[in-house]
């Protein structure tokens, strides 16, 4: 390996070394080990349970993420692709809605 790799790694590991240094140093040190939330002691265990209507809402947000993650590199090529893209994104939102629908139909959505 030439210098001019060696040096910025050795440059880069100092780097880290001292943003580590700087921390430990200034660093405010904790008066418990405990968890806490804004500097404020937990109001129940981190092991608490919640109820099982968040499941549900959370599976029905992670579906919408996905969609979002796959409509964006969609809307990149689908220009380029034709009708096959626009077919492919509306079966893919079909899909989706029938699982909008089930949950609906199983009350995932209703909050009292």
């Amino acid at each position: 390996m030439g210098i001019g790799l060696v040096l910025p790694l050795i440059l880069l590991a100092g780097g880290v070394a001292g943003v580590y240094g700087v921390s430990l140093v200034l660093a405010p040190r904790p008066i418990s080990v405990g968890p806490f939330l804004s500097g404020a002691r937990p109001a129940e265990h981190a092991l608490s349970r919640f109820h099982v209507r968040w499941y549900a809402v959370t599976l029905v947000f992670l579906a919408f993420d996905m969609e979002m993650i796959f409509m964006y590199p969609w809307a990149l090529v689908v220009a380029e692709v034709g009708a096959a893209a626009v077919v492919e994104m509306f079966a893919f939102l079909g899909l989706l809605l029938v699982g909008v629908l089930y949950a609906w139909r199983e009350g995932a959505f209703r909050w009292a």
